[in-house]
């Protein structure tokens, strides 16, 4: 049997999961973390997931620690709304997917890894990018490391503003 090693998983499975602890909101407070945000806004801003699915994965989050749409203001709702539309035209002009799956998870039911910061996923999608090494190897194979990610997509936010 051939192994297939994918040490940066480690991290994440063996997370400790600390209410007090949100991502997002260290994402705002953190050199370490902010590394990883692409565009910011008013009451919104753009973050790569650290966990993608495809390169160019990344997330569209409200400032505040708010767990649901019903929560937010009008202008968080439409900010955050107007910030995925960006998202989807750089994400376009960047890589020229085939398509984007765009979606939020409300819950841990629903599937939410963080679920009282609310958040929308971009993921670019092209045809046949879902192979055998997710199903079977369950390792995602990404042809592009984070820190290229953030020099490819911050330069085209800015051009957005």
């Amino acid at each position: 049997m051939e192994r297939i090693w994918s040490p940066w998983r480690h991290t994440y499975v063996t997370r400790a999961e600390d209410a007090n602890d949100c991502v997002f909101c260290a994402a705002q407070a953190t050199e370490t973390a902010r590394a990883l945000v692409v565009h910011e806004a008013p009451l919104t801003y753009v973050i790569l997931n650290l966990y993608p699915y495809n390169a160019g994965h990344l997330m569209v989050v409200p400032r505040r620690h708010v767990a649901s749409l019903a929560r937010l203001t009008r202008d968080e709702l439409n900010e955050l709304a107007l910030l995925t539309q960006r998202a989807e035209q750089v994400l376009t002009e960047a890589y020229q997917p085939q398509g984007i799956n765009v979606g939020m998870n409300l819950g841990r039911p629903a599937g939410a890894g963080i679920v009282d910061h609310l958040h929308v996923h971009l993921v670019p999608r092209w045809n046949g990018d879902t192979n055998f090494m997710s199903v079977v190897g369950e390792v995602r194979v990404l042809p592009e490391e984070l820190p290229r990610t953030v020099e490819r997509l911050r330069p085209l936010f800015a051009g957005l503003s």
